[in-house]
């Protein structure tokens, strides 16, 4: 951590979305104005899920306060200084010259909507581009320009320290901001993971190999390396292809590395013998793994299966009923992330009586984690 983050609180992904979650949420079911609520920076490696977490934050607002809320993701390294105020023309008389808002300045101010306006990559932009952003994170205005009254402003970047491109920045600027250093958590991920789509095999792996979510080091040159963000690349190839790893491993280890790849590829060989996902949500008899490896292989896949049945409480219930059967650790693993599936699903799960009886006799002994 260098000397300026060191200053800085370190949250991770899923307690920096809380807090300012909770904070917005009070501000606009209060009626007040986000204005009152300094700008927030995150500041975090390449890869680690600033972008997301914005996203998510928008999605959680709009759950708590019943609004719409709008993201607009500006690119500051793209901009010139002259591209946040607008280009000049001439008023109606042609006697004073004005300037055309810039688009990111199109928002729906109704009271129904939320508006986000998410600077990324401000850090990466140049020193002239981010004297231009003073106006904007106090006071929400570039030259005669002014942003809505319904608008949060919240920007990320590269650390220093991460040898991206990244410029320091100036005292100035840093004086106007809440800043917020953000890390990688395994479990946070591996919930997000779950609720969003996530490859089953990636879940999986992740959950028995944490130290593979995040592999970015700035000490090395390495141009492919494991982070949420190449993982959920993995993802995204293995849900286009079938789940077939050898069919895509130059890209996969093209995204994660070569390392992570070979790993990644010889844990996927134990999908062979897991145990029909089908079978457990039907209810027919299933016998329970023993191997470490391949408990985390299935309890990655009944999480990631439940998803689509979550509104089935039939399916549900088997699938609870076989869970109360594992290993007391791997029952706990997939019962928090199958109340991840969705906004208040853990009550949805309290109307099945396996889950209840669990919950009440054992669920206390894991801290609240579930």
């Amino acid at each position: 951590m260098s000397k300026e983050q060191a200053t800085i609180p370190s949250l991770s992904i899923e307690k920096m979305i809380d807090e300012l979650t909770g904070i917005y949420t009070k501000v606009f079911n209060r009626g007040l104005s986000p204005k009152i609520v300094p700008s927030v920076m995150l500041w975090g490696p390449p890869g680690v899920g600033k972008s997301q977490a914005v996203r998510q934050i928008a999605k959680e607002l709009e759950y708590n306060t019943g609004k719409r809320c709008n993201v607009t993701d500006v690119r500051l390294l793209l901009f010139n200084p002259i591209d946040l105020r607008g280009i000049p023309t001439a008023n109606a008389d042609k006697t004073l010259a004005i300037w055309l808002k810039p688009q990111i300045f199109q928002m729906d101010p109704s009271p129904s909507v939320i508006n986000i306006l998410f600077l990324d990559e401000i850090s990466a932009a140049p020193m002239s581009v981010q004297a231009a952003a003073y106006q904007i994170t106090l006071d929400r205005v570039v030259g005669e320009h002014k942003l809505p009254d319904n608008c949060i402003v919240i920007a990320a970047g590269n650390r220093v320290t991460d040898k991206s491109v990244a410029f320091k920045m100036p005292k100035a600027l840093a004086n106007r901001l809440c800043h917020i250093e953000v890390q990688g958590s395994n479990d946070s991920w591996e919930r997000w993971a779950v609720k969003n789509g996530i490859n089953e095999r990636v879940i999986g792996f992740i959950a028995f190999r944490p130290n593979y979510l995040m592999g970015f080091d700035a000490g090395n040159d390495d141009l492919a390396f494991a982070t949420p963000r190449s993982w959920e690349m993995v993802s995204n190839i293995l849900n286009l292809n079938g789940g077939d790893v050898k069919a895509s491993y130059s890209m996969i280890a093209g995204c994660i590395g070569k390392g992570a790849a070979v790993e990644f590829s010889s844990f996927c060989k134990l999908y062979d013998k897991l145990p029909r996902i089908d079978d457990i949500f039907d209810g027919r008899y299933v016998p329970v793994p023993t191997e470490p490896d391949v408990l985390h292989a299935l309890v990655s896949s009944i999480a990631v299966y439940a998803k689509e049945y979550k509104n089935n409480i039939h399916k549900i219930g088997n699938a609870v009923s076989y869970a109360t059967g594992l290993p007391a650790d791997f029952t706990a693993v997939l019962f928090r992330n199958l109340c991840a599936l969705e906004k208040g699903y853990k009550d949805y799960l309290m109307k099945i009586p396996e889950f209840y009886k669990w919950m009440s006799t054992r669920g206390a002994s894991y801290n609240g984690i579930i």
